[in-house]
């Protein structure tokens, strides 16, 4: 169903990076001013914490070798994902706070469903982008100290480097329409509209972006961090079907500033149509208080968009913290 040729003939469209990454469609810059209107506008304050129901995963079951797909929310946009001989992790975020600081920063509401000493043997990481929610220092530090050479990354351009100086050796770096093969397993570097920078200078000095990863008979897509863009109905065309995709449903208001950046679900709703996914889980809510919406606003709203599109909510499911979901393979 992919198109090589299309994705061969977009993958050499991006070229090399000169400087700074940009979106594929033109984003609006949202700089300090807007930062402290935002700020201004809600005097500083955030919603508070909201407590959800976090359960306890199987250990032994995780512990197994996965038959069918298998799929653990540990909490924001960290997922373990068991099939086929893999045990992924994405977007590893372990710590209390998404901070570059341990004493400052957004912190959980919500525990890890699971702690890195529970985690099965990790083979496989997929990393999004270099942000501190989704690319945390002290985690990759703590899963390289326990796994070392045995895991394999998957990151986008620009990421690498940062991965290496922690002593991370095991990098496969990919640009936007590129792909690779792990076995019998290929991992397709996909476009999202979103930044990159950890600090100062390096703002968008590294790539962004979603992946697809292709088994023999399952495919999982995720999608990192991305506002909206027509490049979802571009990835649904080249890429063809998707058996599960992971959706961020979180962090969207205010629109005015979050939405070149940031889905909400009734956009989520909307990729979920254009990549064509069987199944889609929603990520990205329900952990840290990032934006102005409720802790608990994003559920209610995704119910809604799949009532008003007319979408069997069974498709599009919100996961509990620590909840385990099943999926079959595709029939061939």
């Amino acid at each position: 169903m992919i198109d090589r040729d299309r994705l061969q003939a977009l993958a050499a469209q991006q070229g090399p990076a000169k400087g700074r990454f940009r979106n594929l469609y033109p984003t609006p810059q949202h700089g300090i001013k807007d930062f402290l209107r935002w700020q201004w506008d809600t005097r500083g304050r955030f919603p508070g914490h909201q407590a959800f129901p976090l359960q306890e995963p199987d250990l032994a079951l995780l512990a197994q070798p996965a038959s069918a797909p298998r799929l653990t929310w540990i909490g924001h946009s960290t997922f373990l994902f068991q099939y086929s001989g893999w045990n992924l992790l994405t977007d590893p975020v372990f710590s209390e706070r998404c901070s570059p600081f341990s004493f400052v920063g957004p912190k959980r509401a919500v525990p890890p469903a699971l702690s890195l000493d529970q985690l099965p043997p990790i083979n496989a990481v997929l990393v999004s982008h270099n942000h501190y929610d989704h690319l945390d220092k002290a985690s990759v530090s703590a899963l390289h100290a326990q796994y070392g050479a045995d895991i394999q990354w998957f990151v986008p351009s620009g990421v690498a480097d940062w991965l290496r100086k922690l002593g991370v050796e095991g990098v496969t770096e990919l640009g936007w329409w590129e792909s690779s093969f792990h076995g019998q397993v290929e991992a397709f570097c996909l476009p999202a509209q979103h930044f990159s920078g950890r600090g100062p200078g390096d703002n968008n000095r590294s790539l962004w972006c979603s992946w697809r990863l292709e088994f023999p008979a399952f495919s999982l897509y995720f999608a990192g961090d991305t506002g909206y863009a027509p490049l979802f109905s571009q990835i649904g065309d080249v890429m063809g079907p998707v058996d599960l995709a992971l959706l961020p449903i979180g962090a969207y208001e205010p629109r005015w500033f979050m939405s070149p950046v940031h889905v909400n679900p009734a956009e989520a709703v909307r990729i979920h149509q254009e990549i064509r996914a069987r199944h889609s889980v929603a990520m990205h809510w329900g952990t840290f208080v990032l934006t102005d919406e409720p802790m608990d606003a994003p559920p209610k709203a995704l119910a809604a968009a799949l009532q008003e599109q007319q979408i069997n909510p069974g498709t599009f499911r919100v996961a509990q913290h620590g909840e385990t979901l099943l999926f079959e393979e595709r029939n061939e």
